[in-house]
């Protein structure tokens, strides 16, 4: 006798956010190759946002257009937001979701863990002593306000940490290279908790 696994549903999701001060659409494939499609007006943060993609296995497409006439701040928040949202609407009910995903990622000197929780309870905490105020054009304390906004939204509980580094390019890298790995952990499917939401209380 031969079985035949079931296909699991498509997990995708397009959400648009338009404001007086940013219109952005993101586009998800929660189990895609890692292939994205990126124009946000800031090269570094199209670059963070690809290495998502890349190790995350996610499919990403995001446009933004924002006010970068005035600063980056808008656009960044703005994006994780929206990505937040999709990531929400893409996951579902949760059945038969990791739900815990972590990550330790090195780049040279530089070292970061991201530990994330699907628990439907957003929250952050977030420890990263950028050496440089500035990365390319990109204001590393907007790192935060990215990671605050797609946790907001995707009603995940985000630890970020970086363990020790001197360049800011690489500690921002490691960042979100972790964060990507740790998303990719927590959104596989469990085969062993197939139909099941993980949650003693039986619901997230």
């Amino acid at each position: 006798m031969t079985t035949a696994a079931t296909p699991f549903a498509a997990r995708t999701a397009e959400v648009t956010r338009n404001t007086a001060e940013t219109k952005i659409t993101a586009r998800v494939n929660l189990d895609g190759t890692g292939v994205s499609r990126l124009a946000t007006g800031i090269g570094f943060f199209d670059h963070m946002l690809d290495q998502i993609a890349r190790h995350g296995l996610i499919d990403l497409d995001i446009q933004a257009d924002g006010d970068l006439h005035i600063d980056g701040h808008h656009t960044v928040e703005d994006v994780g937001i929206t990505l937040g949202q999709a990531v929400a609407l893409a996951v579902g009910d949760k059945k038969g979701l990791r739900r815990y995903g972590h990550a330790y990622v090195p780049l040279d000197e530089a070292l970061s863990r991201v530990v994330i929780d699907f628990s439907g309870r957003p929250g952050l905490v977030m420890n990263v002593p950028f050496t440089s105020g500035m990365i390319g054009t990109f204001d590393s304390q907007l790192a935060f306000e990215f990671f605050q906004g797609f946790a907001n939204h995707a009603f995940v509980t985000l630890h970020i940490d970086n363990l020790r580094g001197e360049n800011a390019h690489h500690q921002a890298e490691t960042v979100f290279k972790a964060f990507a790995r740790a998303l990719r952990m927590a959104l596989e499917h469990d085969p062993r908790m197939a139909g099941v939401i993980p949650s003693t209380k039986g619901s997230l």
